[in-house]
């Protein structure tokens, strides 16, 4: 039982992590401008703090969802996220690669990104909502602690793979810096206006 609970975790949070999103770009730019050993770092500390997230959200999944205001609140956290992500990367696309970088700012970086992460929210409240009501996963503290070390290891693994698969694309094509920078910053402005375009349809549109 132990092993299934963190085997359905560890699906569960990679499969969360597919898509494309605030953490798996940051971690292309990265891979890609820092190297393999910084990404790494980032994934560490990211997956670190995503153990207590996970934890902490499953906790707090009943309360989350009586909030009917919290979907429209996340979306503009996630406006401003994206925006902020999209314009630094922007700025500083043109800036060429350092050749050293302190291990101790991917490392601040992936922690600062594993507690601002509101995209996770919706996903834990649907996803463990049906996991415990379907009886997948005991509703007690210590399965709830092997399930957010199960996730912890899905968050690494997805996040490896993108990784592994960035550090490939760019020894495949030799992308530029530039490059890569602007085509993350323009994904970033492009899901920032999503949320924009949706939160515009839900209040103006949608009856």
């Amino acid at each position: 039982m132990i092993f299934l609970t963190f085997f359905i975790g560890l699906i569960a949070n990679f499969i969360g992590y597919v898509p494309p999103g605030n953490i798996n770009l940051t971690l292309v730019k990265i891979t890609m401008n820092r190297g393999l050993k910084q990404a790494m770092l980032f994934i560490i500390s990211f997956s670190s703090v995503e153990f207590f997230f996970t934890y902490f959200i499953m906790h707090a999944a009943k309360w989350l969802s009586a909030e009917v205001r919290l979907d429209m609140v996340i979306d503009w956290v996630m406006v401003v996220l994206f925006g902020v992500l999209g314009t630094i990367t922007w700025i500083h696309r043109k800036k060429p690669p350092e050749a050293n970088y302190s291990e101790h700012e991917s490392i601040r970086y992936g922690i600062l990104l594993g507690f601002l992460n509101p995209v996770q929210i919706p996903f834990w409240m649907i996803t463990g909502t049906y996991l415990i009501t379907h009886e997948w996963i005991v509703d007690g503290q210590i399965a709830l602690v092997i399930f957010s070390i199960g996730a912890a290891a899905g968050a690494f693994l997805a996040l490896f793979l993108y990784a592994k698969f960035a550090k490939y694309i760019q020894d495949k094509f030799a992308l530029s810096t530039r490059v890569v920078n602007t085509s993350i910053a323009i994904l970033f402005f492009a899901f920032a206006a999503y949320h924009v375009v949706k939160q515009v349809y839900l209040v103006f549109f949608k009856h």
